[in-house]
């Protein structure tokens, strides 16, 4: 979509942000207890211990940041946030730029989220809660992290043409303002938060840890260009990076766990470019907050984010107020499982049957998704993680099951799984059930944009099938990912993209293809209220695709384009999808595979796709390239010597 030809309220947006394989059978009643598989997943994890921010500690931040940010001459705007992404403080220093510009299209001409003004304090705040979300006590990322795991190529670099897509291609079009996973204050004040643009790739956003703890994270922007880094083989001298990092000091993520210290298919991940070598400033000595001199700056309210006023506590993670904590035995059976709830005692995502029966099927039953999701924590807990530290730590996920229509039937995850992975499960699995279901063509051709409508036609001429997209194939997480890609194969700069991608020469991590499209209108809506030129905020629920249920599509939380989630069908009947994310893609591939798999031995009449149905069958595109259903890591298991554990399943 050229900037041309963009909706007027799009316009008014830019312009107000300048100004400022199972079989048939019955459904089982009764749930047989989980498969060990040679291991046992009880009690395994361990909740972090209680650590937060005091308003202290975020003054302290702060006081730190603004110093660098005097001695490098570049006024910025700060956000603190605590671990579920609760906004502690958003600090703008006289003279800062008030709005940032998301970066242009490669040639200039605009498509999806390129060229847009935006305000800074939702930079700021995307950025800090980027650096919390993608973090744990056993990883720690950064908004550079992030910028080098959603690129074309990985590691993104002028001599690294030829390779595939970063392995979170996408992830950075998550925790959108409009998911109806994530939380807004209005609605509930717990976490986890949404963030006002997605996660961001924008170096400067870097997590806060207390006492080796992860507490949650700070985002800075000053220099008004809100874009990636499209090389990683030099060092960067980041001034909104080199802010960042002097005020985390103190509140230092551990060496051992930071991204350079963890690999991905043999690449050493990015943390800082900026080092305390490299500050103009000695953070420990910087100048209280309190005797900061009048005119320094203030803080700054954020509409549906902060209210001003000064700087705010953080919640202690796993607490009943910060929105996660530990499952009750009513709640979920396998001890050390979390799951969100209200504030007020209750699970948000209870388990629960599917609410898809008028539709003809034999829904998933309440007990068959407690299988599933028991199943899939088991493997979870067997499984050698691959971002965490130190090596040979189990994995560490969210999990996700929702029906036929998308809707959630239940969500459960290990206590230090990083936060992002909340919100991808859901997506994966619902992207997983639309493309897979017999509605994906029809769906897709109601949505109100051209631009939307158009990318059915285009995937059934790339297969080439008139039929394609109405329930006959299964595509997993992986194949929808392979379709998503600038280059089909992913990678190859001599082919043209996948049917759901922009082509290269209009793509950016600010502009993906079909997944942007159909959230555009959501963002525009969120920035209109977040500015005030609307009174009202976009709804709990993205996409414009029609409504299964008064109120609720199949894609309330945006599309998904990574790895690590397939359909559930009942003999030939797709009942729903099962979404995994939070750490390596082919653990999550393998959890969500094998967890299916394992829940229908256990109770019967569910599993996973027959093989002739999978993705996997089909050679498609000028190439005749076969796409991928899933990819198992080799001799993943903690407990056993197991090799090719997914082959023949």
């Amino acid at each position: 979509m050229k900037s041309a030809s963009r909706p007027a309220v799009f316009l008014a947006a830019l312009a107000l942000a300048s100004c400022g394989g199972g079989g048939g059978g019955s459904v089982d009643t009764t749930s047989p207890p989980p498969s060990s598989g040679g291991g046992s997943s009880s009690g395994v994890y361990t909740l972090p211990a209680a650590e937060s921010l005091s308003a202290a500690d975020v003054q302290k931040v702060l006081a730190q940041a603004i110093a660098e940010a005097k001695a490098r001459n570049l006024p910025s705007v700060i956000a603190v946030t605590d671990r579920v992404g609760n906004v502690l403080a958003v600090y703008s220093m006289t003279g800062a730029r008030a709005t940032a510009t998301l970066r242009a299209g490669p040639t200039g001409v605009n498509t999806g989220a390129q060229g847009v003004v935006v305000p800074a304090a939702a930079a700021a705040i995307s950025k800090a809660i980027t650096g919390a979300y993608l973090s744990s006590g056993a990883n720690a990322f950064s908004t550079r992290t992030a910028s080098q795991i959603v690129q074309e190529h990985f590691p993104p670099a002028p001599s690294t043409v030829g390779l595939e897509g970063g392995p979170l291609f996408g992830v950075q079009f998550s925790q959108l303002p409009c998911s109806d996973v994530v939380t807004r204050t209005a609605l509930l004040p717990v976490g986890p938060r949404r963030a006002p643009l997605g996660l961001s790739a924008d170096p400067g956003g870097l997590p806060l840890y207390k006492n080796g703890v992860l507490v949650g994270a700070i985002g800075v922007m000053g220099d008004g260009d809100y874009g990636f880094d499209t090389n990683i083989l030099d060092v960067d001298d980041d001034a909104e990076e080199g802010i960042a990092l002097a005020g985390t000091v103190g509140f230092d993520a551990p060496a051992d766990i930071r991204a350079d210290r963890i690999t991905v298919d043999g690449t050493s991940l990015r943390f800082s470019d900026a080092t305390t070598s490299s500050l103009r400033t000695t953070p420990a000595s910087a100048p209280a907050f309190a005797s900061l001199p009048a005119g320094t700056g203030a803080f700054t309210a954020v509409t549906g984010y902060y209210a001003g006023g000064g700087a705010l506590a953080g919640q202690t993670y796993g607490t009943e107020g910060s929105g996660l904590r530990l499952a009750t035995t009513s709640e979920f059976s396998i001890p050390s499982a979390m799951v969100l709830t209200d504030g007020s005692g209750n699970d948000r995502f209870p388990i629960r049957g599917g609410t898809d029966a008028g539709d003809g099927l034999t829904p998933l039953s309440a007990t068959e998704v407690r299988t599933l999701l028991e199943e899939a924590f088991t493997i979870m807990s067997r499984a050698r993680g691959q971002i965490r530290r130190p090596l040979d730590s189990r994995a560490q996920v969210s999990i996700t099951v929702v029906d036929s229509r998308g809707q959630i039937l239940g969500i459960v995850r290990a206590p230090d799984a990083p936060i992002f992975g909340i919100d991808v499960s859901a997506q994966k699995a619902r992207t997983v059930s639309l493309l897979s279901g017999l509605s994906a063509a029809n769906d897709l051709g109601a949505d109100p944009s051209a631009e939307v409508r158009g990318y059915i036609p285009k995937a059934r001429a790339f297969f080439p099938d008139a039929a394609a997209f109405s329930g006959k194939t299964a595509f997993a997480a992986k194949s929808i990912g392979n379709l998503s890609r600038p280059f089909f194969p992913d990678g190859q700069v001599d082919q043209a993209n996948g049917p759901f991608s922009r082509p290269i020469s209009q793509w950016s991590p600010l502009s993906t293809g079909l997944q942007t499209d159909l959230i555009l209108t959501n963002i525009v809506q969120h920035l209109q209220y977040v500015t005030g030129a609307s009174a009202t905020d976009t709804p709990a629920r993205c996409t414009f695709l029609p409504d299964v249920a008064p109120g609720q599509n199949r894609m309330q939380n945006g599309m998904q384009i990574f790895s690590g989630s397939v359909p559930v069908y009942r003999g030939g009947r797709l009942v729903g999808a099962i979404g995994v994310s939070g750490d390596g893609i082919d653990q999550d591939d393998m959890i969500s595979f094998l967890g299916t798999h394992n829940a229908g031995l256990r109770v019967g009449g569910i599993g996973n796709a027959a093989t002739a149905m999978r993705a996997d069958q089909l050679l498609v595109g000028p190439t005749k390239t076969r796409l991928r259903y899933v990819g198992c890591p080799f001799a993943p298991f903690l407990d056993s010597n197991e090799q090719n554990v997914c082959e023949g399943k």
